[in-house]
């Protein structure tokens, strides 16, 4: 089932999010399919559970619509249950972001370059991986929402101030979007 997305004001983007209780496996399975058919009808490349008012340590991403620019992408699929980043790079990436939470507004972001996660995957096994490139950013980017950050806040300040007026009309519901969305 397709799921709303919520926007960037509502609560449950700053929240920290629980750890998901893995003995409760078919509720996890169930909301990692109803993410992937809401990720899939908002052509996004990743969404983590917060997005869709669940805090929840669980995100999923698909590198399958951005394989048109990045070629090695396109059969990169994740779901990660309760990730935890153990390494990064010293080395740092620049590269402009956006987000569904967050529609039509789009700013550079240094990132780390490469980083190394351990997560339980979709079959419940745990998983040690390291990630590079656009990989690394898209999941980078999710893990930030289960901790209650949005990639606004890492944007430089003149930029910040640049974009103002278009988050203050996200908070008041001037705002459209392709797919569900709610504020709250």
């Amino acid at each position: 089932m397709k799921l709303p997305i919520y926007l960037y004001g509502s609560e449950v983007l700053r929240e920290p999010a629980k750890e998901a209780d893995l003995n409760d496996r078919e509720a996890i399975a169930a909301l990692v399919e109803d993410m992937k058919e809401t990720l899939a009808g908002a052509d996004g490349c990743g969404l983590a559970a917060p997005q869709v008012g669940r805090s929840l340590r669980i995100l999923i991403v698909d590198g399958t619509v951005v394989s048109d620019v990045y070629g090695y992408l396109k059969d990169f699929r994740r779901v990660m249950i309760n990730p935890v980043l153990i390494e990064e790079s010293e080395e740092t990436s620049e590269y402009s972001e956006g987000c569904l939470s967050v529609p039509g507004i789009y700013a550079d972001v240094r990132r780390p370059s490469r980083i190394k996660v351990e997560y339980y995957n979709g079959n419940f096994e745990k998983v040690t991986e390291e990630f590079d490139k656009f990989a690394c950013r898209m999941i980078q980017h999710e893990m930030e929402h289960l901790d209650g950050h949005l990639f606004v806040d890492k944007v430089a300040p003149i930029r910040r101030k640049m974009i103002t007026r278009k988050l203050q009309n996200i908070l008041k519901g001037r705002v459209s979007t392709r797919y569900r969305s709610k504020l709250e």
